[in-house]
């Protein structure tokens, strides 16, 4: 069976700091390292939280100073076109579903907004592709946020497991559920990962066959939500280079116990079960052979 690299999403968050040039280094950045898309968010703290939250909380209205300037949208869909990297986004209201249509690849749907069916129905209407992630979610919410999307036109559809935990503890990484996730909606399943860790992403590609991962990143350990959970760009940049090396290629064979054609050249010296010598006898009549001439 021949292996594919999972299509890796960089999750941009909050890190652009608000500042238009560090959000085209993102992008930039993210094609450098060979992510298959790179992924914003758009919100508008107003369309968040209830007024109950920001009347009485100074933490939550202060992020507003995380929202991504609408007006960026273009041009950041722009040039990421010119570099040929999806550009995706996440939006948090209804009408941003409108407002990105024609500037995304895919829409996000992220594990808090799962359990909204009006968000659902407006991004599967669009008919793009849409990645879910199910943090916190249990079987009968994941299944309902499916059936709503399927029934309302989506027909390209992801879901991840996710932990919504910042950072995840490897832990409670749980990612057998990639599988059951897969099994239980048909669909390509995935990780979004917030445990920065390389084992647990190399776990969750090579043993759990995640089709999509995401991950969070910073350019520089400066950006408003980096934490234990945003990877740095040399980090990320070894696990997707590595998982780019083997793409395509047949690295599980067919499970027959037998000599390759790589180990044809060493199966004559191993030890010969006569003497318990290196290598087999009739190997060694050939080598001295080959090599009388090596003494003089």
């Amino acid at each position: 069976m021949k292996y594919k690299s999972p299509y890796f999403i960089v999750e941009v968050s909050s890190n652009h700091s608000q500042d238009f040039d560090r959000c085209i280094k993102f992008i930039e950045l993210s094609k450098k390292i060979n992510a298959s898309a790179v992924k914003f968010q758009l919100f508008d703290i107003n369309k968040l939280f209830a007024p109950e939250i920001l009347n009485v909380s100074k933490m939550h209205r202060d992020r507003s100073s995380w929202e991504l300037p609408k007006e960026f949208i273009p041009d950041l869909y722009k040039r990421s076109k010119e570099l040929s990297i999806d550009f995706g986004c996440t939006p948090f209201y209804l009408e941003a579903v409108d407002f990105l249509y024609d500037y995304v690849n895919f829409y996000k749907v992220a594990s808090f907004e799962l359990l909204w069916d009006d968000l659902l129905i407006e991004i599967a209407k669009t008919k793009k592709r849409v990645i879910i992630s199910t943090g916190m979610a249990d079987e009968m919410e994941v299944l309902h946020a499916v059936k709503v999307l399927k029934e309302n036109g989506s027909k390209d559809i992801s879901i991840l497991h996710c932990n919504s935990s910042y950072p995840t503890p490897i832990d409670d990484s749980n990612l057998s559920a990639i599988k059951t996730l897969s099994m239980l909606t048909g669909l390509k399943s995935g990780w979004s990962d917030h445990t920065r860790s390389k084992a647990v992403l190399y776990r969750a590609i090579h043993k759990w066959n995640a089709a999509v991962i995401e991950a969070h990143l910073d350019i520089d350990g400066m950006g408003e939500e980096y934490q234990d959970h945003c990877w740095l760009p040399d980090d990320l940049a070894e696990v997707i280079s590595r998982c780019i090396e083997l793409d395509d290629q047949d690295i599980d064979g067919d499970g027959i116990i037998k000599y390759t054609k790589s180990e044809s050249s060493e199966r004559m010296w191993r030890r010969d079960p006569e003497d318990g010598l290196r290598p087999f006898i009739e190997t060694r009549s050939i080598f001295a052979r080959d090599h009388k001439d090596d003494l003089s």
